[in-house]
């Protein structure tokens, strides 16, 4: 009877950890950013050259763009927008608004490295950054999947060999992509390419570039994802041994 408990919360965390690591890994949303510019302070040239002085109005288009990314495993993606816009988190969120969205594959080109921002070897040292952590969220993401699978074919307690692969598996998925999260997390907080793309931004287009980031919904299901793995590779570990013990 304690078997059957273990085994029923065993498959119900396995699954909650399949379901939100699939979420995770199929939707573009690890990384949220937005981008800003607003190119007339007091004191700097505006249009013609003139120079803008405190109480002078300055009629300019646009003053209220937005550019706005959206980023994860499989695709990066941006699109213009204005910041009055009521419907500009829809748009956001949903991959098939605006039609002048624009998206590019991420797999080794993370938000925001570029040719034009970065030197040759701060790019080249992204893209392999990117493949180990692309790499490293593959092998999690098979790894849940083939573990679900050996567990399928274990029940109901048919081979403790099976329950302990199985539970080996998902901890191996847990741990990569727990590597995977805090790569993220390094990348973005840590390291200096975003630091140097808001230099580059603000010396060579407007000084007064302002860049947002935020993780996303894809970020948040990964760790969650995480936590149901590992315990459900522990419990299925704990099923593999008792049934060796008491049945073999």
């Amino acid at each position: 009877m304690k078997l059957s408990v273990a085994l029923f919360f065993a498959g119900l965390f396995g699954a909650l950890a399949a379901v939100f690591i699939l979420l995770s890994f199929g939707t573009d949303y690890w990384l949220l950013a937005s981008e800003s510019c607003h190119p007339n302070p007091e004191g700097s040239a505006g249009p013609g050259g003139v120079t803008i002085k405190p109480g002078d109005v300055v009629m300019t288009d646009g003053s209220g763009d937005i550019t706005l990314y959206h980023e994860g495993f499989f695709w990066r993606c941006s699109f213009g927008g204005n910041m009055a816009d009521d419907n500009l988190l829809w748009k956001l969120w949903f991959t098939n608004q605006p039609h002048s969205k624009v998206c590019m594959h991420a797999y080794l080109f993370p938000f925001p490295v570029s040719h034009q921002t970065h030197n040759a070897t701060e790019y080249d040292s992204a893209i392999i950054y990117r493949g180990f952590w692309s790499i490293f969220m593959l092998i999690g993401v098979a790894a849940v999947v083939l573990g679900g699978f050996f567990i399928i074919c274990a029940a109901p307690f048919a081979s403790h060999r099976l329950y302990k692969a199985g539970g080996g598996l998902f901890l191996t998925s847990g741990l990569f992509l727990l590597c995977v999260v805090v790569m993220y997390v390094l990348w973005v907080q840590v390291l200096d390419v975003v630091d140097v793309y808001i230099d580059y931004q603000r010396s060579a287009v407007c000084p007064d570039f302002q860049l947002s980031l935020n993780y996303g919904l894809s970020f948040m299901f990964a760790p969650i994802g995480i936590f149901f793995c590992l315990l459900a590779g522990l419990l299925f570990l704990l099923i593999g041994r008792t049934i060796q013990i008491h049945y073999h």
